[in-house]
């Protein structure tokens, strides 16, 4: 039996802070925050609280399931919105389902096993809450933790790949209600491709699950704590500019991070690929930065920087956008030229630092001829 949660949510500016957490370790990816923050307070109204455990609290009998949310976070554009038209899709025609407790049921029924507990597949305003919210809907555990402890582009890039776990069978449930079924793939990184390629097939995104193991298994796999870390960062943000204090120097603390760059955002390019949100954001600096320039090159999230065009910070450690004003974080596609913003680097997992961890997650896993260095001797270096 379960003694005590974690942690409850029971108001919106809870649910608010957590979210802002959530969007901070995204590092620019893992789902629009409104829409975590809608989610949850939907669910608030029908429980009166959201809650999560900590690992060791939860039974060790039954099996834990991974949902997640795939597909790009690019917005449509008028060619997309064209093609939806011309096969018969609208706005209208979209499932006002949660999509992660959907794919939650269909993998329950193809494989006959029943899930106990829901592990979130990384941290994003998004992606961490929808997963939240369906272990509320479907009367499971929510765990404190996830497989990644930041978000990630490809579902192979989690804790449970580097641990030789496979991610099928998955399902897949997409915004207009297609469901599809993958038993088997020939590798792990075919089994993110289909799935990636069935989400672009819905021009967006898909709920998808996968990762059903015994608990036993995911308790030596996941990244613990990591719901409470996103929390306790949202709301220390909020209380420091509700106190008339800068967040940052608080943060910093927290997180061991660093100001890597100030500036205001100058260009901005991206484009909708196979499935991901592709870009860069350059940015000129200001302030002690001034006459300066960092670049952030994303896939979904951030994942390789550049000050004055030499490498200066890459995944796994985590590359943070936040405004200047009031230390919000920033979604990428929310970001737009002439934003003033400050530059996070935040240290890796340990885990992702790794031989396996870095092959997933490395620089050189982005085709980028970069060796990997811990951002902060990179800063000392410079």
């Amino acid at each position: 039996m379960i003694k005590v949660p974690t942690k409850s949510l029971t108001n919106v500016e809870e649910i608010t802070d957590f979210v802002r957490g959530c969007t901070f370790f995204g590092t620019g990816g893992g789902g629009r925050p409104e829409d975590g923050i809608r989610l949850l307070t939907n669910i608030l109204k029908k429980t009166g609280f959201i809650r999560w455990i900590d690992v060791q609290e939860i039974p060790d009998e039954g099996y834990a399931v991974c949902p997640f949310l795939m597909g790009s976070i690019a917005p449509l554009t008028n060619q997309t919105i064209e093609q939806m038209k011309q096969i018969g899709l609208s706005e209208e025609m979209k499932v006002s389902v949660n999509l992660l407790s959907k794919s939650v049921e269909a993998l329950q029924k193809f494989t006959g096993v029943t899930a106990n507990v829901i592990v979130p597949i990384e941290l994003g305003g998004a992606n961490t809450p929808t997963a939240l919210a369906a272990a509320m809907e479907l009367h499971l555990y929510a765990v404190d933790g996830d497989y990644t402890g930041r978000a990630i582009p490809e579902v192979t890039q989690v804790t449970p790949h580097i641990y030789g776990r496979e991610p099928y069978p998955m399902v897949s449930w997409d915004q207009w209600g297609n469901i599809c079924y993958i038993e088997k793939a020939v590798n792990s990184s075919m089994a993110e491709r289909i799935g990636k390629y069935l989400s672009a097939a819905a021009f967006g995104i898909a709920g998808q699950a996968g990762y059903l193991m015994p608990i036993r298994d995911m308790k030596n796999m996941i990244i613990s704590g990591t719901l409470t870390e996103c929390f306790e960062i949202g709301n220390l943000i909020r209380v420091e500019r509700d106190q008339g204090r800068n967040p940052e120097d608080a943060v910093l603390r927290k997180t061991n991070g660093k100001i890597i760059f100030t500036g205001t955002v100058s260009k901005k390019e991206w484009m909708d690929k196979d499935g991901y949100y592709w870009g860069y954001h350059e940015i000129t600096g200001t302030r002690k930065f001034e006459g300066q320039k960092f670049k952030i090159w994303f896939k979904n999230e951030n994942h390789i920087g550049w000050l004055n065009e030499k490498p200066y910070i890459t995944s796994p450690d985590m590359i943070i956008v936040v405004k200047s004003s009031d230390f919000e974080p920033l979604y990428n596609p929310d970001i737009q030229v002439g934003m003033e913003v400050k530059v996070l680097g935040i240290p890796a997992r340990k885990v992702f630092l790794t031989e396996k961890g870095l092959e997933l997650l490395g620089p050189k896993h982005f085709g980028f001829d970069i060796e990997y260095m811990p951002f902060e001797k990179m800063v000392e270096t410079s």
